[in-house]
């Protein structure tokens, strides 16, 4: 663990920012037990980063202390492109800042909430993701006992990326544990039975509700009570929505099994025929390995960072300010590589060319007597004449009433109570066109090429002011009585409260003494 007690302000253009090391601290993403989580910016490669900020004032107890240690002991562990990676860890006198990987995707409760539910072939490879994760951290021994959707981000490709390792713990082949943790409604039967439980199966539960919950849009197992949501977790039954395929529901029954020696482990659900039919087939890159990046490596050097030392640091799994700049270098590449190029200066100038108005319409061409002529172009042709020198009646009418249903359509008017005219033998009829149209923000429509006149706006009526009334009224002013004191209530009260049966005792009150008259008060 590096340590660092350099806090400064660092100056932008408009405001002044918190930032440690070389991370800008931002906004506030997250709250935890120990602190918040915020939105950080590495100085060098300008890639956001979250920032974790653990204060040392709240980490009191002993246990505590071991919660934060094996969490800090588990994430250096963990290099996974379904897990979230730690890049660096910052220690003050005051806090403790976990540099990590940040998942612009937000949560996958968030992601269910927004579309009600998840249709099936994206649940099954959101569930592929969370078992390449799970199954990476029990080769490891680790178990991970609070999975839920709350826990699983994604990032900018819809990527799954599992955090919070707080309740997580390691354990050894065949070993069981017996700590009750987690969110209740995603606990094992057997956890909340009180039972000592195998890390690995209890993971697998997890997994059953999160995937109820993608597909149907609420928790199998969910009550105000806690100790009737036990009963339901222990029996084992829930509702099964209509919409649901019999594949679904038969891979629900297999991982959502009360005894944990029938569960379904990782291997069966991947050969299950539901899971076959939805899951990617991709191959999984395994970036467990650490290889070195050589373009990335080639990269720190506009940095400062020795190459020899930045290699060291890297092949020893170190999480320091070089390892880091490392890995957000090479997550910067691989956006740009993503990111369609923008056109070159050269590739401009040709668009600008090909897209600039012609200065002059190209000529007509000349078409011969002796030369074939387009049978398109000959019709155009013969339809000019007849426009120009006359013709058919029959033509003429017909050509009038398409130009007249044009006009008709623009002004507005209705084709059947409009008269058509003939047009002259020697006039040329054109077609009225049609100019676009684009939406005012008032919600009214308007030519951008025509003037249109407004409509006529309709006279207000006139309204006539509503007469005052003759008489008025004038407030009354409240008046303040002046309190007295009633010997004969006083001597009532006494009474009834003295012979009264429900009294017990007697109550003695004092008879108070003379009042003033700027003063009012009672002494029991």
């Amino acid at each position: 663990m590096s340590r660092s007690s350099s806090i400064s302000r660092h100056r932008t253009s408009s405001t002044h920012s918190k930032s440690i090391g070389q991370y800008i601290i931002g906004r506030t993403i997250g709250e935890g037990t120990f602190g918040k989580v915020k939105l950080g910016t590495h100085i060098l490669t300008n890639e956001k980063v979250a920032v974790k900020i653990l204060e040392k004032d709240r980490i009191k107890d002993a246990s505590d202390i071991e919660r934060v240690s094996r969490e800090i002991k588990i994430l250096k562990m963990l290099r996974f492109p379904h897990i979230i990676q730690l890049y660096e860890i910052i220690e003050t006198p005051k806090q403790l800042y976990l540099i990590m990987e940040f998942a612009s995707g937000g949560e996958l409760f968030d992601y269910i909430v927004a579309r009600n539910k998840v249709n099936e072939p994206q649940a099954c490879i959101f569930l592929q993701q969370i078992l390449y994760g799970i199954e990476y951290l029990h080769k490891l021994g680790v178990v991970h006992r609070d999975l839920k959707p709350e826990n699983l981000l994604l990032d900018e490709e819809k990527n799954i990326k599992i955090v919070d390792f707080g309740l997580s713990n390691t354990y050894k082949p065949g070993e069981t544990l017996k700590t009750a943790c987690g969110s209740p409604c995603y606990a094992a039967p057997e956890m909340i039975a009180g039972k000592r439980y195998i890390g690995s199966q209890v993971d697998i539960w997890s997994c059953g509700v999160i995937l109820y919950a993608m597909l149907c849009g609420y928790l199998p197992f969910e009550d105000q009570n806690t100790a009737t949501l036990y009963k339901k977790i222990r029996s084992g039954e829930y509702k099964v929505p209509k919409h649901l395929s019999l594949e679904a529901i038969d891979i629900l029954k297999r991982i959502l099994n009360t005894n944990p020696e029938e569960r379904y482990t990782v291997e069966q659900i991947r050969g299950h025929p539901w899971f076959k039919k939805h899951a990617s087939h991709t191959r999984r890159v395994d970036d467990s390995k650490i290889t070195i990046n050589e373009e990335g490596l080639d990269g720190l050097v506009t940095f400062g960072i020795d190459i020899e030392h930045a290699r060291d640091n890297i092949l020893q799994g170190r999480h320091n300010n070089i390892t880091a700049t490392y890995y957000l270098l090479l997550k910067k590449q691989k956006n740009e590589a993503k990111a369609p190029k923008s056109p070159t200066n050269q590739e401009k100038s040709v668009l600008q060319t090909f897209h600039a108005p012609h200065p002059h319409p190209p000529p007509r061409p000349i078409i011969t007597e002796n030369q074939p002529i387009n049978p398109k172009i000959k019709r155009l042709i013969e339809n000019q004449r007849i426009e120009s020198t006359g013709g058919s009646s029959s033509r003429e009418m017909d050509l009038a009433t398409k130009t007249q249903g044009i006009s008709t359509i623009i002004s507005g008017r209705d084709r059947n109570n409009s008269s058509l005219i003939k047009p002259s033998p020697n006039t040329r009829v054109y077609a009225a066109s049609v100019s676009p149209i684009s939406r005012r923000d008032n919600s009214t429509f308007r030519s951008t090429e025509r003037h249109v006149p407004k409509e006529p706006e309709k006279p207000k009526p006139s309204i006539t002011p509503r007469p005052i009334r003759g008489r008025q009224y004038k407030r009354r002013e409240r008046v303040k009585t002046p309190v007295t004191y009633n010997v004969d209530l006083y001597t009532t009260l006494n009474l009834s409260i003295k012979h009264s049966p429900r009294a017990g005792t007697a109550i003695g009150i004092q008879r108070p003494r003379r009042i003033e008259s700027n003063e009012f008060s009672y002494k029991f």
